[in-house]
Parts: C-alpha cells; structure tokens; sequence
C-alpha cells in the first residue's frame, strides 16, 4: 500500500497536440528525483479523456519503461462502461501497472448496486491492486458510504481516491480504513485534513509542480510532525486555489510552462486560461518562491 504523495501527471503535448514522450521521461525523472512516492498517469490531470486509446496505451508502455519499478505507478483505467473498464484494466496489468484508479460511472450513472457491480466487475477481472476514485463534482454521482463499506471488503479494493471535498463524508468512510483498504486525498487544500482522519497521503495535482514539498507535507505528518505539515499545507493554499481558478489541468501546465518545464498546451474542449487568471497564478507561485 503506497503512503504518501502520489502525483496526478500531465501529459505534455508538442505544438502539434502530438504526445510529446521526451518531455515526458523528463517529468518522470524530475519526479523520482525529488521523491515522488508513486505516479498517476491517464488521470484526470492526464487528459486522458481526449486521448485515443492508441495514445493511451502508448503513455502507459513509455512511462513503466522509464520508472523501471523504481516507484509506483498507477494507470487511469476507468469507464462509465463496466465492460471497457475491465477490458482497459486486464491489458494495463498485462503491461505492467503496480495499481488501477477505476473512477465511478460517469453520465449514465448508477445507482448503489450498479455501483458496487461495476467495481466488483473490474476488481474480479484483475489480480492487481485498484483504488476507486470518488468525485461527484465531475461524475455526477458519489459513491455512497455503504458501497464503500462494501467494497473496502473486497481483496482487490486496495484504497478510494476521496475528491468529492466533503470532510464529513470523508469521516464517515473513515471507519472502513485498515491495513488492506486506504484513503488517499483528491482535495490539495485537504491534504492534512484528510490525513487527520486517516488518509495515507493525497494523489496530488500541487505536486505536479512541487513534487518535494507535497512528498515532504505528507512525510512530515506521517513522521509525526503534524505543526510542519500544517504549516507547509497552509502555505501553499493560496497557490494550491490558484491551480483550480480554471478547470484542472489547464492552470498546472500552465504554470509548468512559467517555470520553464516546456510542457505545451492542451487539447479542445480545453484551452489557454484566461489573461486574468494567468496574472494571479503568476502571482502566488511568485509568493511562494516558484
């Protein structure tokens, strides 16, 4: 069970929209070098959702080539088709993924019983562990608290990704934590909350572009030093808020890009941020010292 910060990756794009790979081992290596404690790839900071399955699989092949096992890496294998996740969950373990996210059914839904079939499904299909991803400000639907009381039984259920930014839910799903089934942070705003009740580390967007001090926050709360990690959670807020003034992953690449990372731009529907919103995360990352 991985504890710590695991990054939600960007992918970068040559000026054509091409994946651009070189650019990619770079921020791999960038990532393993300032102690990253395990990746994400074809999240939703990953753009996968405007990526072929072609691209995909591709991202997946270079990046476990390039981390070599060294740390973690978990692939975006969810679908709001029960069917294609367990298809897209069954090649990345034969590829070689450590973990799967599987994001609840998006659009179409379901309700509780669809929702614990549909993991169940891809859990049953996979001998790898899966982290369920819960974020009802995208999906449209939460994963209730009894389906992650029973899926948290389930031996191939490892842990939940809770993004929905309700603390109270998040307590509430606290009680099903053990040794075998984890909480990880989706909220950088929430990182030592989260951990306050139980999560073992957050999968982090902030950390794209401040891979040692997201790793070093949830080190230090782990280690104990709870005043040190709060300090440093409250020191990046402001910057943390400014990655989310425009739909994610747009103000993290573009900040990527302020700091000389190269990473390029993105594909429609999403597009440069605006002129104003540039100014304030230019702004906070200058605060900060980026």
């Amino acid at each position: 069970m991985i504890k710590g910060s695991i990054v939600a990756l960007i992918t970068p794009f040559h000026e054509d929209g091409s994946v651009n790979f070189e650019k990619l081992g770079e921020l791999l290596e960038w990532h393993v070098a300032n102690h990253t404690d395990g990746i994400l790839i074809l999240g939703t900071t990953g753009e996968s959702s405007t990526m072929t399955h072609e691209e995909d699989d591709a991202v997946v092949e270079y990046t476990l080539h390039v981390i070599n096992k060294r740390i973690p890496v978990i692939v975006g294998a969810g679908s709001n088709c029960t069917q294609t996740a367990v298809e897209k969950s069954i090649k990345y373990e034969k590829m070689g993924a450590d973990y799967l996210l599987i994001i609840s059914p998006y659009y179409n839904k379901a309700n509780n019983q669809g929702m614990i079939a549909h993991f169940t499904a891809v859990a049953d299909a996979v001998n790898i562990p899966i982290i369920m991803y819960n974020i009802p400000g995208r999906t449209g639907v939460a994963i209730s608290e009894d389906a992650v009381k029973v899926l948290s039984k389930h031996p191939n259920i490892c842990g939940i990704k809770e993004a929905s930014g309700n603390i109270s839910y998040a307590t509430s799903i606290a009680r099903y934590l053990n040794d075998d089934f984890a909480m990880y942070s989706g909220n950088d705003d929430m990182i030592t909350s989260m951990m306050s009740i139980g999560a073992s580390g957050v999968i982090s967007v902030v950390a794209d572009i401040l891979p040692k001090e997201t790793h070093d926050m949830v080190m230090d709360y782990l280690n104990g030093d709870v005043k040190k990690s709060l300090d440093a959670q409250l020191k990046y807020l402001d910057l943390i808020h400014a990655l989310f003034i425009e739909v994610n992953p747009i103000p993290v690449k573009e900040a990527l890009n302020i700091m000389g990372k190269e990473v390029g731009g993105y594909r429609l529907p999403l597009c440069e941020m605006s002129a104003e919103h540039k100014k304030v995360l230019e702004e906070k990352m200058h605060e900060v010292g980026l």
